[in-house]
C-alpha cells in the first residue's frame, strides 16, 4: 500500500493542465467517488493495526496535496481567462517611457543643502504651525511690530497666539533652546505671510535660513560664507556686495547682492541696469536672541542668514513670473528634466 501510496503522489506533483475540463477530470480520477484516493481509503480498512497510524498520516497528506494541487490550478486558469486576448507583435519598438522632473524649486532647495552640508551645516526641520514666543518674541519682535499685524501675518488662534510660520527662523529658535553650541545649522521649509498674490509675492512661499553660532564668530565668517555659496550656486565669476540693512534679530544686519549672473556686471533688464541683484538678507545674531534661547551671549557669538528659493529659481531659470511655481503647468516642469 505504501508503494500505491508514492505512486499517486509522483502522479498529482507531475500533473499539469491546460484548461479547466482537464482539471475537472483529474479531480474526478483521484478525490471522486471512485478515484484513487478512495480506493486506498477503504484498503485502509485491512491494514494491520500496528502500521495504521503511519499509513493514515501519509494518507491525509496525499488528500491535502491533491486538494491543493487542484485548487492551484484552477486559480491559475481562472486568472489567465480574465486577462485580456491581444495578438502582441514582439517585434515592435518598445513604447517611450517618460521620465517625471523633480519640481524646479526642490531642485534649487537640493543644490542649497548639497552647497551647505560640503562646509559643514545640518538640516534642521519644523512645524509650519507656530506659537507667538518661536516666530516672533524669541527673535527679538516686539509686540508692536508690524509683522505681528493680522494683515501680514495669518493667524490660527489668538491668546495664546498660533500661527503659521512667516519665517523659518522660528526653527532656528527650537534648535539653541534644545542644542549646545557650536550650531552650524540651515533650516529649508515653506512659510506664509498674508500678502496679496502677484507675480512678485505669493502668501506663501520658500525659504532656507542658516544659523551658525560658536566661540569668536565675526562678521568675516557670515561674509566668506555667502561668497563661498554665491560661486557654487552662480558660478565662479561671482561677485558679492553687503548693504547696511536692519533686522530684528541680527545686529549688525545686512542685504546682499551677488553681480547679475546674465550681464556680469554690466547692466541688463534683470538687473535693472545697476549691475546686481539682492537675493539674501543676513547679519550677526542678536545678543538678546542668545540669551532668550539660553545661550551666554558673552561667551558666544554667531551669523544668521536667510533667502527665498523661488528668488534663487527665479535668477537661476529666468523666471519671470512667482506664479508659475505654483501652477503644475506639466509644460512648465518639463523644462527641468534635464536637471534631475
Amino acid at each position: 500500500m505504501k508503494n500505491k501510496i508514492e505512486e499517486l503522489f509522483n502522479e498529482i506533483e507531475l500533473f499539469t493542465a491546460n484548461t479547466k475540463e482537464h482539471v475537472e477530470e483529474f479531480r474526478i480520477k483521484i478525490t471522486g467517488k471512485k478515484g484513487k484516493l478512495t480506493e486506498l481509503f477503504d484498503d485502509f480498512k485491512t491494514i494491520a493495526p500496528e502500521l495504521r497510524k503511519e499509513v493514515g498520516q501519509k494518507l491525509n497528506e496525499l488528500k491535502n496535496k491533491a486538494q491543493d494541487k487542484i485548487n492551484s490550478l484552477k486559480e491559475t486558469l481562472e486568472n489567465t481567462d480574465d486577462r485580456p486576448k491581444e495578438n502582441t507583435d514582439l517585434t515592435l519598438p518598445a513604447k517611450t517611457v517618460s521620465i517625471d522632473s523633480r519640481h524646479s524649486l526642490s531642485i534649487i532647495r537640493n543644490q542649497i543643502v548639497d552647497i551647505f552640508s560640503r562646509i559643514g551645516f545640518t538640516v534642521s526641520d519644523g512645524l509650519e504651525i507656530e506659537d507667538d514666543w518661536h516666530n516672533f518674541t524669541a527673535l527679538n519682535t516686539p509686540a508692536d511690530h508690524p509683522a505681528r499685524d493680522m494683515q501680514d501675518t495669518f493667524y490660527i488662534n489668538k491668546n495664546p497666539d498660533i500661527l503659521l510660520r512667516t519665517q523659518t527662523s522660528s526653527v532656528q529658535v527650537h534648535v539653541m533652546e534644545n542644542t549646545k553650541p557650536p550650531i552650524r545649522t540651515i533650516s529649508p521649509g515653506r512659510v506664509y505671510r498674508n500678502e496679496a498674490i502677484s507675480a512678485r509675492a505669493h502668501c506663501q512661499f520658500h525659504q532656507v535660513e542658516g544659523l551658525y553660532i560658536d566661540k569668536k564668530v565675526s562678521f568675516a565668517d557670515l561674509k566668506q560664507t555667502l561668497l563661498y555659496f554665491s560661486k557654487e550656486m552662480f558660478g565662479e565669476e561671482t561677485k558679492i556686495r553687503l548693504r547696511p540693512s536692519f533686522f530684528p534679530f541680527t545686529e549688525i544686519s545686512a542685504e546682499m547682492d551677488i553681480s547679475c549672473p546674465f550681464c556680469k556686471g554690466d547692466g541688463c533688464s534683470i538687473c535693472k541696469g545697476a549691475g546686481w541683484v539682492e537675493i539674501l538678507g543676513c547679519g550677526m545674531v542678536d545678543p538678546s536672541v542668545l540669551d532668550n534661547c539660553k545661550i551666554d551671549s558673552k561667551q558666544y557669538s554667531g551669523f544668521a542668514f536667510g533667502m527665498g528659493i523661488e528668488r534663487i529659481a527665479m535668477l537661476k531659470y529666468q523666471v519671470k513670473d512667482l506664479r508659475l511655481f505654483f501652477e503644475n503647468d506639466v509644460r512648465f516642469l518639463k523644462q527641468f528634466k534635464s536637471v534631475i
